[in-house]
C-alpha cells in the first residue's frame, strides 16, 4: 500500500535595515560582555570517552556515516568540554557520507536512506552507490567515541567482539572490528586502557529493541543466565543486564573517572512503529475495494466457525465505506487450524459449492479446508492496540510470491493463488510484522526491570543520571519548543527529532539529548556547560 510521508520545510525571513545616505549613524557604545567563565567544577574533562551502542555512535537514517558520527552527541558534549578543560575527541570515523561497507569487497552493511520524490510521494529509500568502508581496513586507536551501533550490554564485554574474523558468522561487530586494539580485545578493555578522566554511558537499548523492531520474532530470555544462547532479537535476562552493568561501571570508574550514565526510552514509542496505523487498507484504493465483496464471502465462511466456537475476535471484515485493519497471525492464539478444516468438511455440500465460485472440483474440497484451517489458524484483524512495524509499508498488499508459488503447486491456478497470496489481506501479515499487547508487555517488563538497575546503579557509583525514558516521552506528548518558534516532535519525517529509519535521532534530535546530558552534569558536578543550540543541526537530511 503506498504510503504518503510529508516534509516540512522550515523557512527564515531575512531583515534588511536601510537607512538615507544623509542619516547619521551614532556609532555603538554597548559594552561588549565580559565572557563567560566556563568551568568543569569537581569533573576533570580532560580525557573524555563515550560509552554505549548505536545512539552513542550517531547513528542516523539506518546507518553509520561521517556526518551523523560528527553530529553525534558525544561530538557535541565534547565541544563543550572543550570550553572547561576538556582535551580532543577521536572517532572513528566511516570512510565515506553513504553508510555502506564492505567485508572483503563484499557488501555487508547498507547504505543510508534519503528522501526520493521520483514517485510524487516522498518516500525514504537508500542513497545510491557503493560506500567506500572496508571492514578489514582496520583503524589505529584509540578513539573517544566507543559507541558501537548494534552493540547489547553484554557484547561490551565479550572478548572477540571486534575480532573482524568473526564478523561473517556474525561472532562480531563490523562496526568495532574496524578499530578494536586486537582480535580479542573488549569494549570495555579498550575504553578503560585510555585512562579517562569522564565518561558517558548509554547501553540496554537493543536489549530490548531487536524485540521490538522485528515483531516480537526473538525471544523473551528471561530466566536465561548464558547469552551465548541469545538470538540477535531475542530480550536479554534482566539478571544478565544488571551483572553486564555492574561489571562495565566497575571497570570505567576503577580509575577515579566520573561519568554520567542514562536510562533506556520507551522502545514501543518510537515513529518505527506510529507510522503504519493499524487499519491502512482503504477502500478507495482501486487495487484493495473492488476486492472487498469476494473477501467477505471468503471470511464469511471462517466466522460462521468463529462464530459457532465462541471466538468472535477473530472474526474478520472489510469495510466498503471506512479503512480496515490488516489480517495478521497473532501466535498467542490457540491454533484452531484443524477446527477450521474440520468445520468446513462437516458440511460437505455446502463447502463444495463454496468452492465451485472460484472455480475448484467438488475433489479440491479437503485441500482447500485444509490450506483455510493452515493460513487462518492463528488469524485475526488487528486492533489500535497492535503496532505495525514501519518496514511493513513496503509488503501490506503486495503478492506473496512464495505463498503464491506454494498455492499453485497444490493444484490452484495462478490467478486464484494470488488472490490468496495478498499481505495483509488474504494472507495474514507474519508475526515480525507486527508487535501484538503480549508482546509489548514482554518489551515493557524487560525495560522497567533495566531502568530500575540504571538508576540504582548510578547512584551506588555515585554518577550523574539522565532520565532519557521520561525527556522523550515529554517529547512525544508536548514536543519541545525552539527559540525560532518551531517545536521538536516525534513525527516521522516532519517532527525533526527522529531520522528516516524512524528508530535513530536527527542531528537536531542528537542535540536535545546532548543538552540533558549537560544539564544532569552541571547538576551533579557543578560544572556551568551551556549546552548546544539544536537550530544549528538539521532536523532531516535531504539528500
Amino acid at each position: 500500500m503506498k504510503k504518503l510521508y510529508a516534509l516540512l520545510f522550515l523557512s527564515g525571513l531575512l531583515f534588511v535595515s536601510c537607512f538615507d545616505d544623509d542619516t547619521a549613524v551614532m556609532p555603538d557604545t554597548t559594552p561588549d560582555p565580559d565572557p563567560i567563565n566556563y568551568t568543569s567544577g569537581s569533573a576533570d574533562f580532560s580525557n573524555y570517552v563515550a560509552v554505549g551502542n548505536s545512539l552513542t555512535a550517531g547513528y542516523s537514517d539506518l546507518a553509520l556515516f561521517v556526518d551523523g558520527q560528527t553530529a553525534s552527541y558525544p561530538n557535541m558534549l565534547a565541544g563543550n568540554f572543550a570550553l572547561a578543560g576538556g582535551g580532543t575527541f577521536t572517532i572513528p570515523f566511516m570512510a565515506d557520507n553513504l553508510g555502506g561497507a564492505t567485508l572483503g569487497g563484499v557488501p555487508i552493511l547498507g547504505n543510508r536512506l534519503i528522501l526520493d520524490f521520483s514517485s510524487g510521494s516522498p518516500s525514504p529509500v537508500p542513497v545510491e552507490g557503493q560506500g567506500a568502508t572496508e571492514i578489514t581496513n582496520m583503524l589505529s586507536g584509540p578513539f573517544n567515541n566507543m559507541g558501537v551501533p548494534g552493540a547489547k550490554s553484554y557484547h561490551l564485554l565479550a572478548p572477540g567482539y571486534g575480532n573482524v574474523a568473526g564478523v561473517q558468522a556474525g561472532l562480531a561487530n563490523p562496526y568495532y572490528a574496524r578499530f578494536a586494539s586486537s582480535p580479542t580485545a573488549t569494549v570495555v578493555g579498550d575504553v578503560v586502557a585510555q585512562d579517562p578522566t569522564f565518561f558517558t554511558l548509554a547501553i540496554g537499548s537493543n536489549d530490548i529493541l531487536g524485540y521490538a523492531t522485528s515483531g516480537g520474532a526473538g525471544v523473551d530470555q528471561t530466566g536465561n543466565l548464558d547469552p551465548s544462547t541469545y538470538g540477535g532479537n531475542d530480550i536479554t535476562d534482566p539478571n544478565v543486564f544488571a551483572g553486564s552493568l555492574d561489571a562495565i561501571l566497575q571497570n570505567l570508574t576503577a580509575g577515579g573517572a566520573n561519568g554520567v550514565i542514562a536510562n533506556i526510552h520507551d522502545v514501543t514509542s518510537i515513529p518505527y512503529f506510529k507510522v503504519v496505523p493499524y487499519n491502512p487498507l482503504d477502500p478507495t484504493n482501486p487495487d484493495f475495494g473492488p476486492q472487498i465483496p469476494l473477501l467477505n464471502t471468503i471470511f464469511g465462511a471462517l466466522n460462521q466457525i468463529y462464530t459457532a466456537i465462541g471466538a468472535t475476535e477473530r472474526i474478520v471484515v472489510f469495510s466498503e465505506t471506512e479503512a480496515s485493519p490488516v489480517v495478521m497471525i497473532d501466535e498467542n492464539l490457540a491454533d484452531l487450524s484443524a477446527t477450521i478444516a474440520g468445520a468446513l468438511l462437516a458440511d460437505l455440500p455446502t463447502f463444495e459449492a463454496f468452492i465451485a465460485q472460484f472455480g475448484l472440483p467438488p475433489q479440491a474440497a479437503p485441500l482447500v479446508a485444509n490450506l483455510l484451517g493452515t493460513t487462518y489458524g492463528q488469524a485475526r484483524q488487528a486492533t489500535p492496540e497492535d503496532l505495525i512495524v514501519f518496514p511493513s509499508a513496503t509488503v501490506i498488499g503486495t503478492v506473496n510470491t512464495d505463498a503464491l508459488q506454494n498455492l499453485v503447486t497444490q493444484g490452484l491456478s495462478a490467478q486464484l493463488a494470488g488472490q490468496f497470496s495478498v499481505e495483509g489481506v488474504s494472507l495474514p501479515l507474519e508475526d515480525k510484522w507486527v508487535l501484538t499487547p503480549d508482546e509489548q508487555q514482554s518489551a515493557q517488563t524487560a525495560l522497567t526491570a533495566y531502568n530500575q538497575t540504571i538508576e540504582a546503579l548510578a547512584q551506588a557509583y555515585d554518577l550523574a543520571f539522565v532520565d532519557c525514558n521520561a525527556f522523550l516521552q515529554d517529547v512525544a506528548e508536548n514536543g519541545f519548543p525552539l527559540s525560532d518558534g518551531s517545536v521538536i516532535t516525534d513525527d516521522f519525517g516532519t517532527g525533526g527529532g527522529f531520522s528516516l529509519d524512524g528508530v535513530h535521532p536527527s542531528p537536531r534530535g542528537y542535540a536535545l539529548f546532548a543538552n540533558i546530558f549537560v544539564e544532569a552534569i552541571n547538576a551533579k558536578y557543578g560544572s556551568n556547560l551551556p549546552g548546544v543550540n539544536p537550530l544549528d543541526y538539521t532536523g532531516l537530511y535531504v539528500n
